[in-house]
């Protein structure tokens, strides 16, 4: 099948039957939930995007000639790099940053995994059915053009205890098998998408100790296999909201649950690491996948600063506020955008190429990124609500400004600066409070603080990484200042 239509992902939707629990409801039907069905749209519109832009988007799948997205390329040249920059660009405007996991984020990531032999088979990793399994998965997910949500992190219960894995039954683990199968239970978070996906995936993200074999497992399973679990966080959707009012909360909500696998049968063939702890702990270390992964979350990311640092000029214009703090907190978020910028640049222009002949962004200049975004959403959201103030809480609805009375009575008390009419200004302070203050607002601040791990955690394996490199140019200068001290 070549790359489907939003109409195609609805129907797949509706053809399947998943336990999904939405506050105390179990839900039957995603696409006619209320506050589901719109976050299914939004990702229909991201599979027809794909029809609207197919110079941008669409590539030829390498064994068939079919149209597959651009997410599924694993680049062989700079150009390469360069144009899944343009087709992930594209895709993030869709949201404006705003949805973090749209299925190219996953392909993006199988791509990559399935194009790194070297740490999931290896001549000595003794994983080679594994790999061979998740090379034929990477083709499926292209070919199907499926969509996946993904659960990486074990849950914390006892922060005392929770690094000690056997005998643990809470995290995610093999509990039995049979010829064709084995047998998983345990719980994973966090299925962001899970709603709107095809399939769960789990792959490692941090290591596991020494004797914790049960729990080194990776895979794919259909969401409708019986015993998969999926509890929803509640619902940033506002239903009956005007599209004016809340641009995001009506339709930007990718949703977020906690997976639990109530002994979930998981097909041998789709089996990527069955108990091999040596390949689980190396696969997510020093390999192609992090600055592979980190071109589409960083492009998200600029994105994002973008439209918010646009949306903060027409705030300030909209009241004729140029003072000295409004203009410095401008500049402030441009700094964020132009860094953001330069790095994902000069990732492309130095990338490396790595032992299957895949060619990937540079880690190197990366990987700080994932411990100052996250400081800078935040820093973000705070200067949208300081800019502003009073104003993004005093903000007539659009049902409000519909009506002539309140209408003429808004243009006479409640205009913008400079011409402004009532309309146009309270249509970007409610833009602002969708994307800052909202329930979904909240969400997504939160989404942004840890959705790769905190800062403090990428920026203790930034030191650790990239350390010996850095450490031999600081000796150097270091050394140069002493010598010359000395010989004076």
């Amino acid at each position: 099948m070549p790359a489907r239509t939003g109409q195609q992902y609805l129907n797949g939707l509706k053809a399947t039957t998943r336990e999904i629990w939405l506050g105390g409801e179990r839900v039957d039907s995603v696409t006619e939930h209320p506050l589901l069905a719109p976050g299914a749209e939004a990702i229909a519109a991201y599979y027809d995007l794909q029809h609207k832009h197919p110079d941008e988007l669409l590539i030829p799948e390498p064994d068939t000639g079919e149209a597959i997205n651009i997410s599924h390329i694993q680049p062989r040249s700079v150009d390469d790099l360069h144009r899944r920059h343009v087709g992930l660009a594209r895709i993030s405007e869709l949201s404006m940053g705003v949805m973090g996991r749209t299925p190219d984020y996953m392909n993006v990531t199988f791509a990559g995994f399935a194009d790194d032999r070297q740490r999931w088979a290896g001549p000595d990793a003794g994983n080679q059915t594994g790999y061979d399994n998740l090379v034929a998965f990477q083709k499926r997910l292209r070919r199907a053009d499926l969509s996946l949500t993904h659960t990486i992190i074990h849950p914390t219960v006892d922060r005392a205890k929770d690094s000690t894995f056997a005998g643990n039954p809470v995290p995610l683990h093999k509990v039995g098998e049979t010829a064709d199968s084995i047998i998983v239970r345990g719980c994973r978070l966090l299925a962001t998408l899970a709603p709107y996906a095809d399939e769960q995936t789990v792959y490692p993200s941090t290591p596991l100790p020494t004797g914790a074999n049960d729990y080194a497992l990776s895979f794919t399973v259909s969401m409708d296999t019986p015993g998969l679990v999926f509890l929803c966080r509640d619902s940033g959707i506002r239903p009956n909201a005007h599209p004016v009012d809340a641009p995001f909360s009506t339709r930007f909500d990718e949703q977020d649950a906690l997976c639990i696998f109530d002994n979930v049968e998981i097909p041998r063939r789709n089996v990527f690491i069955d108990g091999n702890l040596d390949v689980y702990n190396q696969v997510m270390g020093v390999s192609p996948w992090w600055p592979n992964i980190m071109q589409q979350t960083t492009i998200r990311a600029l994105t994002k600063l973008e439209f918010a640092y646009g949306l903060l000029v027409r705030m300030s214009e909209a009241v004729n506020d140029h003072s000295e703090r409004t203009m410095e907190m401008l500049g402030e978020v441009l700094g964020y955008i132009e860094v953001t910028r330069n790095a994902i640049l000069i990732s492309e222009i130095n990338a490396k190429t790595w032992e299957s002949g895949g060619v990937y962004p540079e880690a190197r200049a990366l990987h700080p990124m994932r411990a100052l975004l996250p400081d800078w959403f935040t820093r973000v959201n705070d200067i949208i609500k300081v800019i502003g103030s009073h104003n993004l809480l005093a903000a007539a609805g659009r049902g409000a400004l519909d009506n002539p009375r309140i209408n003429a009575l808004m243009n006479e008390f409640q205009p913008g600066a400079n011409g402004m009419c009532a309309d146009d200004r309270s249509a970007i302070y409610r833009v602002a409070w969708d994307f800052a203050g909202s329930l979904l607002g909240s969400r997504n601040e939160l989404y942004e603080r840890n959705y790769l791990s905190s800062a403090k955690t990428n920026r203790m394996a930034s030191h650790r990484i990239y350390s010996e490199a850095n450490r031999r140019r600081g000796n150097e200068l270091v050394d140069k200042v002493l010598a010359d001290a000395r010989s004076r």
